[in-house]
This record gives structure tokens, C-alpha cells and sequence, in this order.
């Protein structure tokens, strides 16, 4: 998942930036010619590739339900499934989950790179790292960037061009030097990147205890624009941390209206501007509960895609559903 686990306080620490003196009332989103005071949101799934399951459910989600993106973990067994759908299917959102690490125990998978090119990022056996801080710990910027780069040339050789790239885990957001050499790709492929950059309205919610800048990350954002990238007002990673209110049967009619429920609720918290909501679609067959015991809720965010009322909600409050393409289209439109 991106930004999993918020490894963002290095953030403050990046090269000095001036504060960006804009209109306080000014969103990324206006600049890229939407209403003033639209609220724009990406509905964004992770994981495709991942496993069976987890193509399935992006595919239902963005077929059946309302999700508008999603992103590929390219160090993943079920890619060419998902590519082979990509290329019947080329109006599909899809950019890079830029995956660093192999968090489960029974499944797993290997860095593109090679053990010998990028050692840092290996464990014992013979995997990237389960966890953020081991990757942190052993794999040095130069690794990462290699590792980053294979998994976007492995899509283009591939014959897709991602629309983003973000972050699997967030583990990019775990070090400064990663996160420049993350901005550097981004900007010399011209790939739009996962980096809120406006008001940070959710963000700031969950990261409110971390000492982050916030005239840094609008400096950031600001070079990423005069670089010619879209970028995004604010980013939504709420779900994942959802469970069943306590007492409640976990059966799938309870996941899905509480699931959705949440998603309303959720979504009343949104400013105007381009927001990133990100969850996880699976739909989980009798295999999935051996790679994970996230079955339940991934389903539940698949359903809650579906769900009627979170449609009608969207559609009545006025909301904008986009798409990573858009906003590169509407961006390449304005110049340089």
C-alpha cells in the first residue's frame, strides 16, 4: 500500500526550498482548469499484479464500480496478467506501485535488478526485505534508483507507459535520498508522481505529530509543476485502517455498508482540490488467505466501489472522479 506507514518526517530535511507565496484559496486542481472549489478525487487501487485476486478485484473495481486508477507491482507473478488486460483494455489508469519491499511470509517476491546489482535491497532469502526500516537500514539511494528504474523500464518494454508511479508501503518516503532520486525519475520519464503538495489537509490529520515543514513539501510541489507534472492537493489513505465496528458479524453485506458508510463519512472531510484516495480492491478466492489475512477488507473496499450509495453521494455532492491520464493531459495543455 502507498505511504502505509507515513515515512514522511525526512521530508523536512530536503534540499532548502523556497516557501511558495501563492493564493491561499489556490489548488492544484483550479490550475489545471477545473471549477474553482471542485473537490477532484483519484480512486486509486494498489496492488495490481500482486496476485490473482488482487487483478480481479482492481478489474471489477474499475469495471463495475467507480475506482478511476490503480498502480502495478512489477516484481509481482501476476504482471503479464495484468499487462495482457492493459493491452485489451488501454483506457485503464495504470501507473507504477514501486515496490521495495515483500511483506508476506508464504509469498514472496525478488527485486528486478538482481541480487547482484542491488544487494542492499535482499534478505536471507533471497527477497526484498518484509519491512520499511530494513530496507532503510541496508539499501543505499543508488540501489534504490536502480531497482525504481528496472521496474519502469520492465513496463515500457512491456508496451505500457505508466501514468504515475508511487510507492508501495511508502517505503520511498522513508529517506530523503530516496524520495529525490523518486522526484528525478518522475521528472526525466515526464511521469506524473504521487506527491501531495497543496493544502495536505488529510495528511496533516495523520501526520499532525511528525515536525514536517509544510512551505518545503509546497516548494516540492511547485518545482514538480514547473517541471511539467501534475500535482496533487492532498492524498486520502484512511482505509486500510478501517475495521467492523466491535460486536459486528464480519459478513459481506456488514463489510459493504459499513465499508461504504465509512467512505461517505470519509469523504466529507475533502477540500477543494485534487485528492489521491487509495484502497485496496481484492477479490479473494480460497487461495488469498495463505498470502494474507487482509481478505475481508479488501473485499469490503471492492464492494464499497460498487455500492450504489457511494455512488449516488458522489454524484450528488458534485464531486469530480478523474484519472493520473487527465491530469497529465490538462498539465501537457497549460505548457511549460
Amino acid at each position: 500500500m502507498s505511504f502505509g506507514k507515513f515515512y514522511l518526517p525526512l521530508l523536512c530535511m530536503l534540499v532548502p526550498l523556497q516557501p511558495v507565496h501563492a493564493q491561499a484559496d489556490s489548488t492544484y486542481a483550479e490550475k489545471l482548469g477545473f471549477p474553482r472549489g471542485a473537490r477532484v478525487i483519484i480512486l486509486h487501487v494498489d496492488d495490481a499484479g500482486m496476485s490473482f485476486d488482487s487483478n480481479k478485484g482492481v478489474e471489477e473495481a474499475m469495471e463495475k464500480g467507480i475506482a478511476s486508477s490503480t498502480s502495478v507491482m512489477m516484481p509481482c507473478p501476476w504482471v503479464p496478467g495484468f499487462v495482457h488486460y492493459l493491452k485489451t483494455h488501454p483506457n485503464t489508469d495504470a501507473g507504477l506501485h514501486l515496490t521495495l519491499t515483500s511483506e508476506w511470509k508464504d509469498y514472496r517476491w525478488a527485486p528486478l535488478s538482481g541480487r547482484s546489482r542491488v544487494p542492499g535491497l535482499v534478505d536471507s532469502e533471497g527477497a526484498m526485505w518484509p519491512e520499511v526500516e530494513d530496507v532503510l537500514k541496508h539499501a543505499s539511494a543508488d540501489e534504490v534508483e536502480t531497482e525504481m528504474r528496472a521496474q519502469i523500464e520492465r513496463a515500457l518494454q512491456m508496451g505500457f507507459k505508466p501514468t504515475h508511479l508511487d510507492s508501495h508501503m511508502g517505503t520511498i518516503f522513508g529517506s530523503t535520498a530516496y524520495i529525490e532520486r523518486y522526484i528525478k525519475l518522475g521528472v526525466a520519464y515526464q511521469i506524473p508522481i504521487m506527491f501531495p503538495a497543496g493544502h495536505n489537509t488529510l495528511i496533516t490529520q495523520q501526520l499532525r505529530s511528525l515536525p514536517i515543514d509544510p512551505a518545503k513539501i509546497k516548494g516540492i510541489g511547485q518545482m514538480l509543476w514547473n517541471a511539467g507534472l501534475p500535482v496533487l492537493d492532498d492524498l486520502h489513505n484512511l482505509s486500510y485502517n478501517w475495521t467492523l465496528p466491535a460486536g459486528t458479524p464480519p459478513t459481506k453485506e456488514n463489510w459493504r455498508k459499513i465499508r461504504s458508510r465509512q467512505y461517505i463519512e470519509s469523504f466529507k472531510l475533502l477540500r477543494p482540490g485534487v485528492t489521491m484516495v487509495i484502497m485496496h480492491c481484492t477479490a479473494p478466492t480460497e487461495v488469498f488467505q495463505y498470502i494474507s489475512d487482509s481478505g475481508p477488507l479488501r473485499e469490503g473496499d471492492l464492494m464499497a466501489m460498487e455500492d450504489p450509495d457511494l455512488r449516488k453521494y458522489i454524484q450528488q455532492e458534485g464531486i469530480i472522479v478523474t484519472t493520473w491520464r487527465e491530469l497529465k493531459q490538462r498539465r501537457d495543455r497549460l505548457g511549460k
